[in-house]
């Protein structure tokens, strides 16, 4: 009798940490279009409907190319979603993308394909050529260290689009 009522014991609560472990994971809030960038930014999920957003809005779109296992994306994340600037320009400012696969529009990738790659399309859908990085072998690229000079470049988006549309 003590070893029925062990055993049974024993698969109660196996049972019991199943449960718990599958309420667990169902709790578990699903992995959205932010991948990390800023959880309170509006995404676009494709290139298109950016610009078609972009249009409509009349506000510049922002396109960040990156992968997953980059350190040097990780990093710029990392950065871009602790700048509490950045996330306001981008969470109200902006039509706001962040790709993790290459496109073959060779519009987003005017110098070339790397990551991070950082661009900027204005309502009437131009790539913005005159808002880069500091570096000339890779324009559109940023490292943390430069998220202020990113910051300021959203300014010059939102300006150019006051200023020239």
């Amino acid at each position: 009798m003590y070893l029925s009522a062990l055993a049974m014991s024993l698969v109660l609560l196996a049972f019991t940490s199943n449960l718990a472990m599958a309420v667990k994971k169902e709790i578990r809030s699903p992995q959205t279009l932010s991948r990390g960038w800023g959880d309170e930014i509006s995404w676009v999920q494709t290139y298109e409907e950016g610009l078609y957003n972009a249009k409509k809005s009349n506000k510049p779109l922002m396109v960040i190319h990156h992968l997953e296992d980059c350190q040097y994306c990780q990093a710029l994340k990392k950065a871009f979603s602790s700048s509490p600037e950045v996330q306001e320009l981008a969470k109200d400012k902006f039509i706001m993308l962040n790709l993790m696969h290459e496109t073959t529009d060779k519009n987003l990738a005017p110098d070339g394909q790397y990551v991070p790659r950082i661009l900027f399309v204005d309502p009437s859908l131009t790539v913005r050529a005159d808002i880069t990085g500091r570096y000339s072998n890779r324009l559109y690229t940023y490292e943390p260290q430069d998220i202020s000079l990113l910051n300021e470049n959203m300014k010059k988006a939102l300006h150019l689009v006051q200023t020239e549309l």
